[in-house]
């Protein structure tokens, strides 16, 4: 997951958002299937959905785990209610944070921008997957 998010955060070859390049790697990572107009959906949560809010790297993060363990509906899945849990624990323990303009301002680097944090959003869902599948 770790090199298919580099690839897809080179800004020369695809000049993705954070959130756009997450999950463009987690479609390949986790064979999914999906079309442009899902890609064309997650544009809107790039930047904390535009505002510095809810990190998109989150949001991604939480719709993939939406199509692994989604069984129908939301309510008649406690998998994925567990799984949005898990995941959004872990990132801010570790990040401290799941607001956008608050990870910027710690992780955001000049020469690499968001690259590492989203990195280590995909390798945490990664973990939250195999947690989940572990536990089923």
């Amino acid at each position: 997951m770790r090199e298919l998010v580099k690839k897809y955060r080179n800004k020369e070859r695809y000049d993705l958002s954070c959130s756009e390049a997450l999950l463009h790697a987690a479609n390949d990572y986790y064979n999914l299937q999906l079309g442009e107009n899902e890609f064309k959906m997650m544009a809107a949560f790039s930047g904390g959905l535009k505002e510095g809010d809810m990190c998109g790297i989150v949001s991604a993060a939480c719709s993939v785990l939406g199509i692994l363990y989604t069984n129908g509906v939301s309510h008649t899945s406690p998998a994925l209610t567990q799984a949005v849990v898990q995941y959004k624990t872990l990132f801010k323990k570790q990040l401290k944070s799941l607001d956008c303009r608050h990870l910027v301002d710690m992780h955001k680097d000049e020469i690499t921008d968001c690259d590492d944090l989203v990195v280590k959003g995909a390798v945490l869902l990664t973990e939250v997957v195999d947690m989940i599948d572990g536990s089923n």
